[in-house]
């Protein structure tokens, strides 16, 4: 086992022997004589600490909180230049053209993340890498903020520098950086490491509003429309400027390396973000036994695209992740994170005023995803969802209805407005705004997972641009009582979508999902109707039934290969 795969890629025989034991039985390493104690004890810290990884480790935590800093910035800086350029750009008469060319400048980085991002992320990562996609995507988002600053008066200059910005800033990152902190992470931190490419994203969110308010009363110094919605639109290349002085010093991903034939280069990176030999070696076996596995690691991109859908286990997954991606947009928090100071202006805010209110909201979208780091990989992306989506929509209802409060109580009028907004964005925090990233970072196997993540996180962006182009317009025919009505139902929506068919994915490897995803959909939807019956009959009635026995057992994955069932049971040899 071990052995057999050190001897062929020139490592220690007798370390990878012991880690092929401690995957093959993670849960009984204390029983193991062929273990050091001083292996038992790192392996034992493991479970005991899972926070106390190597500074390596931290490096990529570093960078990938950079990133995400830098999408947040770059999605919200918009926010306050909406109240500058449309005069400039001559877009902003109250007629039907305006309203879509301002969209359509508003939603064009998105646009072109789900025509263009999503569908070169894949043969990005397979010829360059993890880590320098990212670099490179981060490189061209300073490059296209800068652009922003410097368009003339058409609005067409403006939506091309942001469509830039969508195909080779935002769509190769934000499809690349949860993959490879998944792959980086151990399993025991996965979902939470993972997780901060969300919570980085609500804090550039928030950084996006400080920018705005920063830069509000910049004067125009002979600058034609103005200096200060341009300042605005470039400031969000300072985040990405770190992230480029970081990302070329961390490791490389492991698995990349291993599916390039790379062991040695594979076995350095790991072990450079693992505490203990015996956690890298026992790692790097299962992750060579589950690669070896994937049959199609090398198959053609046509036919990986085809199996995405023909492929029960992959057809889940992507029904899967397109729910929870589709549902990160339509339950309208990004309405919010756009056109917050359009909203509040709406309110009787003034300009100003309506940017600190944004700024409120950046604020408490980040505090809140704080609790998740705890309850993700406790209670389960699944459940977080299913508590926040009701929460989400009732709260929603409550701001869009607000708005029929008579402008006479004005007071009450715009504590009622920020409340519902503040409180929906609290339950989005810690759960829709969390959970989308890991769950699609995780859910595929090995040999499409880039190519599923680039097609779902294409999808996040198509429904992002559906949302951005479509508001003035659905603004303007709904008011905003319906308009925030529309998207407070799609969040009862989602909780149905999300209980009939997104399977759990908590403590599971990410290799050990695919008995859970190869189950049929409406079998799973059959089981979860019936136990919120159940659930409706013990809690609310208060009646003692007989439960459902568990849907899914875990248990590792079975996998087939010679490496891995060479001999019943590890033996040591002296």
């Amino acid at each position: 086992m071990g052995r057999m795969f050190a001897k062929a890629y020139d490592l220690d025989p007798e370390l990878f022997a012991r880690g092929a034991a401690v995957a093959q039985r993670p849960k009984s390493f204390a029983k193991m004589d062929i273990l050091s104690e001083d292996e038992k004890e790192a392996l034992q810290r493991e479970i005991d600490h899972p926070w106390d990884i190597p500074a390596k480790l931290w490096q990529i935590v570093l960078s990938v909180s950079l990133c995400a800093a830098t999408q947040g910035a770059d999605e919200t800086v918009i926010n306050g230049a909406n109240l500058f350029y449309p005069a400039y750009m001559g877009i902003d008469d109250d007629d039907e053209r305006s309203r879509w060319l301002q969209g359509l400048v508003n939603g064009s980085p998105y646009l072109f993340c789900a025509l263009v991002g999503s569908f070169i992320t894949d043969p990005l990562n397979k010829r360059f890498g993890r880590k320098w996609v990212i670099f490179w995507s981060c490189f061209f988002s300073c490059i296209t903020c800068f652009w922003q600053g410097f368009v003339d008066r058409h609005w067409f200059h403006l939506f091309i520098a942001r469509g830039c910005l969508g195909a080779l800033g935002l769509g190769p990152k934000s499809a690349t950086v949860p993959v490879y902190s998944s792959e980086a992470a151990p399993a025991a931190i996965r979902g939470a490491l993972t997780m901060l490419w969300q919570f980085f994203t609500a804090m550039g969110i928030a950084l996006g509003y400080v920018f705005c308010i920063a830069f509000y009363y910049v004067p125009e110094h002979n600058i034609g429309g103005g200096l200060n919605w341009r300042l605005m639109l470039g400031s969000a290349m300072l985040p990405a400027l770190l992230a480029l002085a970081q990302i070329p010093f961390c490791p490389e991903s492991p698995r990349w390396l291993m599916g390039k034939g790379r062991f040695a280069e594979a076995w350095a990176s790991l072990r450079s973000i693992r505490k203990h030999d015996i956690t890298a070696a026992r790692d790097l076996f299962y992750q060579y036994v589950l690669l070896k596995e994937e049959e199609g690691m090398d198959m053609p991109a046509s036919q990986r695209l085809k199996e995405l859908f023909t492929v029960r286990r992959n057809r889940n997954a992507t029904i899967a992740s397109f729910i929870v991606t589709f549902m990160q947009q339509f339950c309208g928090i990004n309405v919010i994170a756009y056109y917050s100071s359009s909203i509040f202006v709406e309110a009787d805010f003034a300009e100003i005023n309506a940017l600190g209110a944004s700024l409120g909201f950046g604020v408490l979208n980040t505090v809140f995803a704080l609790p998740a780091f705890f309850t993700i990989d406790r209670f389960g992306r699944r459940f977080l969802l299913l508590m926040t989506f009701p929460l989400m929509g009732v709260f929603l209802f409550l701001a869009g209805f607000s708005f029929w409060i008579p402008e006479e109580s004005q007071d009450g009028r715009v504590a009622s407005i920020c409340l519902g907004i503040y409180i929906f964005t609290i339950f989005y925090s810690f759960g829709s705004g969390v959970v989308t990233f890991p769950y699609t970072a995780e859910c595929f196997p090995l040999y499409i997972r880039t190519l599923g993540t680039s097609i779902a996180i294409g999808n996040l962006w198509f429904w992002n641009f559906i949302l951005a182009i479509t508001w003035p317009s659905l603004l303007d025919a709904f008011q905003p009582q319906g308009a925030f009505g529309w998207y407070a139902a799609w969040n009862f929506v989602g909780f149905f979508l999300v209980l009939w068919f997104l399977p759990e994915t908590k403590s599971l490897t990410l290799e050990e999902l695919d008995e859970v995803f190869d189950v049929p959909l409406m079998d799973h939807a059959r089981y979860q109707t019936r136990e919120i019956v159940d659930v409706f009959k013990v809690y609310v009635m208060r009646r003692s039934i007989v439960r459902q026995p568990p849907f899914y057992e875990k248990h590792r994955l079975a996998v087939t290969n010679d490496a891995w069932n060479e001999k019943p049971a590890p033996q040591h040899v002296e």
